[in-house]
Parts: structure tokens; C-alpha cells; sequence
């Protein structure tokens, strides 16, 4: 769903070759009027050290669906870093957009027991700054296309962020996001080749100062090639979809998004019955008059965000030994020349965390992530290779 503010974005024309991320012909500029919105969840390695990472990845994902609730499901540009998310509006949706987080912050304090940093950054001031904001439409499947950005601006508002500028205030007690919709009830998707492999890989010169935007191009190039050599671009979901978990082990989770303390019984009663039901249906395959369970998984698995770029290139894969001695390689020579930095977490499985309108239609999304640490534990190495 689109209107005229957001038409500059439903406009761009949608690519569906992963290795184009690195093409600037596939990328729009961003009009000087609009916000790039962000989050980070604060201490996300200890938090998924101690235990966490389910919650972690819920915050990200409750930041994007409450600004997707909030501006009534108009279609904007966001991606999903594991423990932070990035977006952006038009200049008019900036205070709707700002509230949303607002809400979120004090919803992840209060319910999950965490700190959401967020942020709104003017376009206008990252040009400023001497960066900018490049957009383009990857194509998962007929129904959905995910945002890449480009041009270093996502990178430098990220970095002011953390230094508390531009910031977004948590809401009044109590308040709570529209988190309706987001979901976690696929059961985690386990290695079928060796490891689930999280690899975060940026340019070495850190925010917008690569000396050699071709070479760190070209690096990620190769790694894009190296994981598409085992086929579907080493995508961790098999073709046919993921398997249904009962009972959801993101149940609680799930019901602190759809309910206040009182109601939060009912809530997970509610949802440990449409989820034994859904169970049933994807075990014996049997259709109802609007849901094909066969359908659904296969459209789960083109639907998930295994892969994306916003001025780093991030992939959660699933990667045999012989694969991951050959990338390990290829990303320790090329930060040894002075071309990436860059982070990798081996685990043994991936999770999951869904934001789904509807289960009749086909543009639910699908927010990927490893199961023991993923993007938040190789992001830790990346900063731990930056400082020696």
C-alpha cells in the first residue's frame, strides 16, 4: 500500500539479482525531505550472552512493525540488523514515525527487560555531514521486496546515534506500541551443511571514509559469489519452507507484543490454540478455504531477510566447512590489505521473528538471525578487529 509521500520509493524498480547490491544503477537518492529512523538495543552482546537473543531480536522487529502500524501499512523502506533496525519516512510521517519508537523504547524496557536507543535523522543533515542516503528494491517474491541503502548515510546516522544525538525520548510509562501482527512461531532452523554462519563485512576505513569504494566492492562481490556457489545463495530455509514449532518457544514474547500484564493469560492461551491448530495444518497439509500451509511455507522462505545490504553487507547462511575456510580466507586477506573490516559467529542454528498482517495473503516478512548470538556476536568481532 502506498500514497503520494511514499510513491518515490514504491516507484524504484525492484531488482532480483542479490549481486546487484554493489551496483549504483539499481539505487535511488533519497529526497532531502525525508527521516532515516533508527534503533539499537544498548548491551545486546550481554543481553544475548545472558541468555536473550529471542528478546533482542523481538525489539528490532517491534520497532519496525509499530512504524509500519502506525503510518497504516504504507509501504516504506526499513532493514533489520538483529539487535537495531533502519528506516525511513517522508518528512510528514516524521512525527508518527518518531511516536512509534517512542512507544517501542519504553515497551522494550518495561516488557523485555532491555534498552532501545533510537533515533530520527534529517536526510537533509546527512548530506550536510558530507554522506547520502541511497535506496533500492530487492526482489524476495512476488509479494515482497526489501530495502537496500547505499551511500554511507544509514552508517553515519547509526554512529551519531550512538553518541546519543538525534534522539528519540522513550514514551510516558505505560505506553505502549501497536505491535499487532508480529509473530515467532517457526521452530529454529538447524544447519543442514555444518553452520549457521552470521558475517557482518564493512569498509575498513569505518563511516564513509573508504579510500577505495571499487576495491571494497569488489571484495563484496566475491563473497556474494562464494555463497551463492552452494545454490539459493546459501539461504539456511530449505525451498520448502521452515517447520512449525508447537508450542511456540516465542510464546511469551509474542504475548507481552499483543497484551497488557492483565490480559497477557487470555493472550497466551489465544495463541497457544491458533498455533496448535496451524500445527496440525502444516503437519497433515490439510488447505482450509483461505490457507494453503504448503503455500505459506514456501512463501516464509522467500519472504526472510537471510541477506541485505545497508552500507554493510550482512548474511545469515548456512555454510559447509569447505565454504567457511574458503570465506574465512577471503575476509582475513582483504582486511589484512586494508579493504573490509569485518565480523563472523558460527552457531548451529537460525531463528526466526515474523511480522505477519495476514495469514491469507502473501506479504508477511520474515526477520532472520542466528540462534545463539548472529549479527550482535559478529558485530562484536568487527569492533574487536577495529581496535587492535
Amino acid at each position: 500500500m502506498s500514497d503520494p509521500a511514499t510513491r518515490f520509493y514504491t516507484e524504484i524498480p525492484v531488482f532480483d539479482d542479490f549481486a546487484k547490491v554493489v551496483d549504483d544503477r539499481v539505487y535511488r537518492q533519497m529526497p532531502e525531505d525525508w527521516f532515516i529512523g533508527l534503533t539499537d538495543v544498548i548491551g545486546s552482546t550481554r543481553a544475548i550472552e545472558s541468555g536473550q537473543y529471542k528478546a533482542v531480536n523481538m525489539a528490532g522487529a517491534a520497532a519496525i512493525l509499530a512504524v509500519i502500524n502506525a503510518l497504516g501499512h504504507q509501504d516504506f523502506p526499513f532493514a533489520f540488523g538483529g539487535d537495531g533496525v533502519s528506516f525511513a519516512v517522508p518528512g510528514e510521517y516524521r512525527d508518527k514515525a518518531e511516536d512509534a519508537l517512542a512507544r517501542t523504547a519504553r515497551w522494550v524496557e518495561e516488557e523485555l527487560d532491555l534498552a532501545l536507543r533510537a533515533a530520527m535523522v534529517p536526510v537533509a543533515d546527512i548530506r550536510a555531514a558530507g554522506y547520502d542516503v541511497r535506496v533500492a528494491r530487492l526482489g524476495a517474491s512476488p509479494a515482497v521486496a526489501f530495502a537496500m541503502f547505499s551511500g554511507h548515510g544509514v552508517e553515519w546516522a547509526e554512529a551519531e546515534m550512538k553518541q546519543d544525538r538525534f534522539a528519540v525520548a522513550p514514551a510516558a510509562p505505560g505506553s505502549r506500541p501497536d505491535l499487532t501482527g508480529l509473530s515467532c512461531r517457526w521452530k529454529p532452523i538447524e544447519s543442514s551443511l555444518g553452520c549457521i554462519l552470521s558475517l557482518i563485512v564493512g569498509p575498513a576505513a569505518g563511516v564513509g571514509t573508504t579510500a577505495d569504494d571499487g576495491a571494497y566492492d569488489r571484495i563484496i562481490g566475491q563473497i556474494i559469489e562464494l555463497f551463492e556457489a552452494g545454490g539459493r545463495g546459501s539461504h539456511p530455509i530449505a525451498e520448502q519452507g521452515p517447520d512449525f514449532g508447537w508450542p511456540p518457544k516465542g510464546l511469551d514474547l509474542e504475548a507481552r507484543a499483543a497484551a497488557s500484564r492483565g490480559a497477557r493469560g487470555r493472550e497466551k492461551l489465544k495463541i497457544a490454540m491458533i498455533s496448535a491448530i496451524g500445527w496440525v495444518l502444516f503437519k497433515t497439509g490439510w488447505k482450509t478455504r483461505n490457507f494453503d500451509p504448503a503455500h505459506y511455507r514456501r512463501m516464509t522462505g522467500l519472504n526472510t531477510d537471510f541477506r541485505k545490504f545497508d552500507d554493510v553487507l550482512r548474511m545469515t547462511v548456512d555454510c559447509d566447512p569447505q565454504t567457511l575456510a574458503r570465506a574465512k580466507a577471503l575476509l582475513e586477506t582483504a582486511s589484512a590489505d586494508g579493504t573490509i573490516r569485518y565480523g563472523i559467529y558460527e552457531q548451529d542454528a537460525a531463528i526466526m521473528t515474523c511480522i505477519v498482517p495476514s495469514v491469507e495473503t502473501d506479504d508477511h516478512l520474515h526477520f532472520l538471525d542466528g540462534a545463539s548470538g548472529g549479527y550482535a556476536l559478529a558485530a562484536k568481532m568487527m569492533k574487536a578487529g577495529q581496535a587492535r
